[in-house]
């Protein structure tokens, strides 16, 4: 396959173009009938019931959205599904640290090796990429919650499973995931967790979440049945930090010299429709 013949999907988008449904990520079950998810959670727990799936996963996002500092690296992998019908799996490890009510910083390089880099400081949203050596400012006083919303939503940006970062995540899952099952207890990822499926209206999705005090997600994979190849996303987290000690400098954003500084996607959209025929071609700001 020719390399320009090769197509990236929005996920693989750079800063000006990058665009999500922050709702998007939440996900159901594989798709498979009810009657043997049953049957298979019912045999990997042999000599009693199997554990209340929904409860284990709104304990996660409960645990993820009350935790006041975090910080985890994120091993994901996206496809994109080509003209013919194959399917191409693109790669990027982030590298999150949060701090509430209002500290967030993400890092990201992916597969080819750009990097890119979100900050917010309960102040400012500041976004920025490194191959362009372009970055872009956004103002958005609050907490986190508003923070992540406004940047996904308002602004368009990527920001993979934001929706497990929101303090009222448990709500929010609890309410959108219609169905649940649990498949079975395993250590195969290296400790022991619990291994469920679900699926949401638009969604199907599989989570592996780790047993004990701490319910943080181990893996995730994300399949959407409804778009042309139904592809999918696939997360794993390692070196999760339930109490990381995060220097204020960490949340300050320093743009480099020679960078320029430009607007986000959305609001040079909104800017094109409101005033056409004022637009100019700028340099730096």
């Amino acid at each position: 396959m020719p390399y320009r013949a090769i197509e990236v999907p929005r996920e693989g988008d750079r800063l000006m173009g990058a665009r999500t449904n922050w709702r998007g990520w939440l996900g159901g079950a594989l798709c498979a009938a009810s009657v043997l998810l049953g049957g298979l959670a019912e045999a990997q727990t042999p000599g009693g019931s199997p554990p209340d799936a929904r409860a284990l996963l709104v304990r996660m996002a409960d645990f993820l959205g009350k935790t006041q500092q975090l910080s985890v690296t994120v091993h994901a992998g996206y496809d994109a599904t080509q003209a013919s019908g194959q399917k191409i799996e693109w790669n990027e490890v982030r590298t999150l640290a949060l701090s509430r009510p209002s500290r967030l910083r993400m890092e990201v390089e992916k597969s080819n090796g750009a990097r890119s880099l979100v900050v917010f400081d309960g102040k400012e949203i500041s976004a920025y990429d490194e191959a362009g050596r372009v970055y872009a400012q956004a103002p958005q006083a609050g907490g986190i919650d508003e923070a992540l919303v406004y940047f996904v939503r308002d602004l368009r940006m990527r920001l993979p499973l934001a929706a497990l970062l929101l303090s009222r995540a448990g709500a929010d899952l609890d309410a959108r995931v219609r169905s649940v099952e649990y498949v079975e207890k395993t250590g195969i990822l290296g400790a022991m967790g619990h291994h469920l499926v679900g699926r949401t209206d638009t969604v199907d999705f599989q989570v592996w979440i780790a047993d004990g005090d701490h319910p943080l997600p181990q893996r995730i994979v994300l399949t959407y049945p409804g778009a042309p190849g139904q592809p999918q996303f696939r997360a794993q987290f390692v070196d999760w930090n339930v109490a990381p000690e995060l220097a204020d400098s960490l949340f300050m954003f320093t743009p480099p010299t020679d960078a320029s500084r430009i607007p986000f996607a959305a609001a040079l959209a909104q800017y094109g429709r409101a005033t056409p025929a004022s637009a100019k071609k700028g340099g730096k700001q």
